[in-house]
């Protein structure tokens, strides 16, 4: 069944191979991102051309996010599926980021993610059902040095995910998260740089790392056997065709780097504390 959907960081990236993954299956997706005047023209242009809706949509301005969602639901008269995709990147020695630094990087990843999740719910608990997918991170279950900032947020993507499905389950919400491991895509190349160099320098040859990191990630995405992004696509669209109730809370994508075994680890932990607390019932998905 044909699905409204909308997916937020849709310019490239995972973002890009799942807006027309899923066009292609036959759903009405609408690509969100910000600037499609300006900085995103030609990318909104390129979706445009394969008859995909594009919508302008800024996750850190709640303006844009609520007349956004506005428009796709005055368009298509509901959303079935919002797809959390947008985000943002770091890598560095953690003390050389600034708090100005570290603040936009959550304003993106953790309160973008809130800010639109919070401006779909409202439709989703009147339709009772609806189904939020979040693209989290393997570093959000395992700490790679120097990718600490990043792997905090996606940390904090975890927590909100879990939550969040406890308390819609009785609105018929389904709730899961994919956890993509490393990917050629533009995010990843263009993650920010710590700007406190001196702090850097201070460091002396641990400060050299993550440069060495880098190159050894774009040697293995140059390679035959580099990862292929659409893979998250796949996963996505395989979330969206899994019946309501049977998906599972989340979905490793390549390498794991032990997340699975993580995710495995903590599911019954989990299940106890949610027992201890009297509330084991929000676990089951209240479907109509």
């Amino acid at each position: 069944m044909s699905k409204v959907i909308l997916i937020t960081g849709a310019s490239t990236g995972f973002g890009r191979y799942t807006v027309e993954t899923l066009a292609a299956e036959g759903h009405r997706v609408f690509a969100s991102m910000r600037d499609i005047n300006g900085k995103n023209r030609e990318h909104a242009g390129a979706i445009k051309a394969k008859g995909i809706e594009v919508v302008e949509l800024d996750v850190t301005e709640t303006q844009s996010v609520e007349q956004a969602v506005a428009s796709v639901v005055n368009k298509a008269g509901r959303i079935d599926v919002l797809i959390n995709n947008a985000g943002v990147a770091s890598a560095g020695v953690s003390e050389a980021f600034t708090d100005t630094q570290v603040t936009a990087l959550f304003d993106v990843n953790v309160i973008g993610l809130h800010r639109v999740t919070r401006a779909v719910l409202p439709i989703f608990r009147r339709k009772r059902s609806g189904l939020i997918i979040n693209i989290g991170s393997i570093l959000g279950r395992v700490t790679f040095p120097f990718f600490g900032i990043y792997g905090a947020s996606k940390f904090a993507v975890e927590a909100i995910t879990d939550s969040l499905r406890y308390e819609t389950s009785q609105f018929g919400i389904d709730v899961a998260l994919v956890q993509p491991s490393a990917y050629p895509t533009q995010m990843y190349s263009s993650a920010a740089q710590p700007h406190d160099t001196v702090k850097i320098e201070e460091y002396g040859d641990v400060g050299e790392i993550p440069g060495a990191m880098f190159e050894s990630f774009m040697s293995m995405f140059e390679g035959a056997d580099a990862p292929n992004p659409h893979d998250i696509a796949e996963a996505v669209a395989t979330l969206i065709e899994t019946p309501a109730g049977q998906r599972p809370t989340r979905t490793v994508v390549g390498a794991s780097f032990g997340a699975d075994t993580i995710n495995n680890a903590i599911e019954p932990v989990q299940a106890s504390s949610v027992k201890a607390l009297s509330l084991d019932h929000l676990e089951i998905l209240k479907t109509v």
